[in-house]
């Protein structure tokens, strides 16, 4: 007989295999028909979840679903951590900065405006749904860009603010969910915990990022103790950054992109990779992340409660559109103007003002508030996923074309 642990391992085995088996259909599909693969994988995730064949069920296996989620999240964003060329983002830390606070504040209260005259709901819980879909997703945004080859400065902002951007978004649900559950809210100590959980992810991925790219880079004429090891090392960092600024408190996705940024600037403190290692370790990491991709984007398809999504398909389809054509436009263009330094040319802040899909976090989110048995908490997670669903379609599947019809694009 086998032992429930036992029978619980071959279960996420299985569960496993018909995620990347998809991942890996799908993926093939994509390229036949043109479509962004992100899209296909929810179509795959939809199909093979509980509304269609039932072969992954979420509920069956928590522990990875989070995991998966938490994970490839944490790791795409090191991934795009490790694009970011620090001498391009100094030139526009402000507009960052500002995009992923003000920005992000702006398009909470516009939202949550049109959610309180559309879904007809009180406004705190219009709030609420405004701080949800309030932030980008790296695990959209960093694949996306890294092939195509738009200017650095426009390019890095994007991934950068998508790495902050979480951060503030899910303490201004923490904040708004207090003022809901126990009547109360601290402006002090709302700022306090954003200060603390910014700079403690900085402070733990800056520690981190350091220590792993001394022990596999070569320094003068000391070799690194690990530097056969790249991967390796790699994926510790990430683990490690993303767990203790957890246990601190602290941003883990803040920290990890963090890191990826030192690591992918090694050679402003001379250190460096030997090629045959550093090519070892690029394998490994695209590789890596192309299947945290597919289990991503196939288990957030899992998720879709078509119920819950079509009970409120009307009202969700007009608040996404408010959010995509009036709130991301004057949250990013109010933002970006305030940075001279950044000179930002008026087609640059076009393409900003188009580009912000949605994805993990969010998801996260209106999850929780579910299994809270919260008011409004199905409104909230019927827009939620309306808004995941179509910037990931119609969004990232016209970014590349926007950026040819605005010239952005370099040869």
């Amino acid at each position: 007989m086998v032992s429930t642990t036992a029978q619980d391992a071959n279960n996420i085995l299985e569960f496993l295999a018909i995620i990347l088996l998809a991942g890996v259909i799908f993926s093939k599909i994509s390229k036949l028909i043109k479509l962004p693969d992100v899209v296909l994988y929810i179509i795959a995730g939809i199909i093979i979840g509980p509304n269609l064949l039932n072969l992954v069920n979420i509920d069956t296996y928590p522990t990875g679903n989070q995991l998966i989620l938490t994970f490839g999240a944490a790791y795409i964003l090191y991934d795009g951590g490790r694009e970011i060329n620090l001498k391009v983002l100094n030139k526009v830390k402000m507009s960052v900065i500002l995009l992923s606070t003000f920005g992000v504040l702006v398009s909470m209260f516009i939202t949550a405006f049109f959610a309180y005259k559309i879904l007809h709901i009180e406004f705190i819980y219009a709030l609420l749904l405004g701080t949800v879909v309030s932030s980008t997703d790296p695990s959209v945004l960093v694949p996306l860009f890294k092939n195509m080859n738009i200017n650095a400065k426009l390019k890095q902002t994007i991934i950068a603010e998508s790495a902050f951007n979480d951060a503030v978004a899910a303490i201004a649900t923490f904040a708004v969910l207090g003022i809901i559950t126990a009547g109360e809210f601290s402006l002090s100590n709302s700022l306090f915990e954003l200060f603390k959980s910014s700079l403690g992810g900085i402070l733990v991925g800056g520690i981190l990022g350091f220590l792993s790219s001394k022990a596999i880079s070569e320094t003068g004429e000391k070799s690194g103790i690990f530097q056969e090891h790249p991967s390796e090392i790699a994926l510790g960092a990430v683990i490690g950054a993303y767990v203790i600024s957890d246990h601190f408190g602290f941003s883990g996705f803040i920290a990890v992109f963090v890191v990826g940024m030192i690591c992918g600037n090694k050679k402003i403190l001379n250190m460096y990779i030997p090629d045959e290692y550093f090519d070892t370790h690029l394998r490994f990491k695209e590789v890596l992340t192309i299947i945290m991709r597919m289990l991503i984007f196939i288990l957030l398809g899992t998720h879709v409660d078509f119920g819950i999504l079509f009970s409120n398909i009307g009202g969700a389809l007009l608040v996404v559109a408010a959010l995509i054509f009036v709130a991301r436009p004057i949250s990013a263009y109010l933002s970006v103007i305030l940075d001279k330094k950044a000179q930002w040319e008026f087609k640059e802040i076009v393409y900003l003002m188009w580009v912000r899909e949605t994805g993990v976090i969010p998801a996260a989110l209106a999850g929780m508030l579910v299994s809270m048995n919260l008011p409004n908490a199905k409104i909230i997670s019927s827009v939620t996923f309306a808004t995941i669903f179509i910037t990931l379609t119609f969004q990232a599947s016209t970014a590349k074309l926007l950026a040819q019809i605005l010239k952005l694009e370099r040869k």
